[in-house]
C-alpha cells in the first residue's frame, strides 16, 4: 500500500491527484502545517519535516514532482506519462521541473512573508517581488495555453497536474486575480477533471477524519 503524507493545500496534492487520476489506492496521512512545527513526531519519519512524504515499500520520496513522475512510470503505462519515443518527451520533463524550482518557489515566499511569519517579521516587499518573479514566469503557461486545451503531448498528462497545483497555490495565496486569460481558463479546465475533484474530497474527508483543520486561505 503507498503511504502519502499530506497537509491541506500543499505540494503534497500533486501525488494525491496523481494517484487519483491512475486510480491507485493509497493510504492519506493528514498533517497540521507546517509539520516541522505541529507535528514533531513526523520528523522521525521525515527528517526533513517537509511535505510530501511518499512510501511505496523500500521507496521513500520527498520531492513532489518527482512523486509524480515515480508514479507514472512504475505503476504505468498511463496516458498522463510521455515518452521517450513522444517528440513532446522534452517539454514534458521541462514542464515537470519547472512546475516546483520555478513556479512554486517563489510563492512558497509569498506565503513565508504574508501568513507564516509572526507578524514583526512579515515583509511586504519581499511578498511583492516574489509574486511578481511568479506571475513573470507564469507567462510561459499563458503562452502555452493560447491554442492549446492542455500543456503538451495534446492530451492532459501529469505535466498538468503538476502546473496545475502551482495554480491552485496562487489562487490560495490571493495571485489569481492576476493570471492572464488563458491561464484563468486552463485552471478553471483543471479543476473540473474528475481526478481533481476526487483530490479536493479526499483531502477534505481525511482531514475531517483525522481531526486536521484545513489552512486558512488567503
Amino acid at each position: 500500500m503507498i503511504t502519502l503524507y499530506h497537509c491541506d493545500a500543499a505540494r503534497s496534492f500533486r501525488p494525491l491527484w496523481m494517484l487519483e487520476e491512475m486510480g491507485l489506492p493509497y493510504e492519506l496521512k493528514m498533517l497540521p502545517f507546517p509539520p516541522r512545527v505541529f507535528a514533531k513526531d513526523y520528523l522521525g519519519i521525515n527528517p526533513l519535516g517537509t511535505i510530501p512524504f511518499l512510501i511505496d515499500g523500500e521507496t521513500r520520496m520527498t520531492e513532489s514532482s518527482g512523486i509524480c513522475h515515480y508514479l507514472g512510470t512504475k505503476y504505468g503505462p498511463t496516458p498522463l506519462m510521455v515518452g521517450l519515443e513522444d517528440p513532446a518527451y522534452g517539454t514534458f520533463l521541462n514542464w515537470m521541473y519547472f512546475s516546483d524550482a520555478t513556479l512554486t518557489f517563489p510563492q512558497t515566499l509569498v506565503l513565508r512573508y504574508t501568513q507564516l511569519e509572526p507578524e514583526e517579521r512579515r515583509n511586504p516587499q519581499v511578498a511583492t517581488d516574489y509574486a511578481k518573479w511568479f506571475l513573470g514566469r507564469l507567462r510561459a503557461v499563458e503562452a502555452a495555453t493560447a491554442n492549446a486545451e492542455t500543456l503538451c503531448a495534446g492530451r492532459f498528462t501529469a505535466a498538468d497536474i503538476v502546473i496545475g497545483y502551482a495554480l491552485r497555490l496562487a489562487s490560495n495565496i490571493g495571485l489569481a486575480k492576476d493570471f492572464g486569460p488563458n491561464v484563468a481558463a486552463y485552471w478553471a479546465r483543471l479543476q473540473q477533471r474528475d481526478g481533481y475533484k476526487r483530490a479536493v474530497a479526499a483531502e477534505q474527508k481525511a482531514g475531517e477524519e483525522q481531526n486536521v483543520a484545513p489552512r486558512a486561505r488567503a
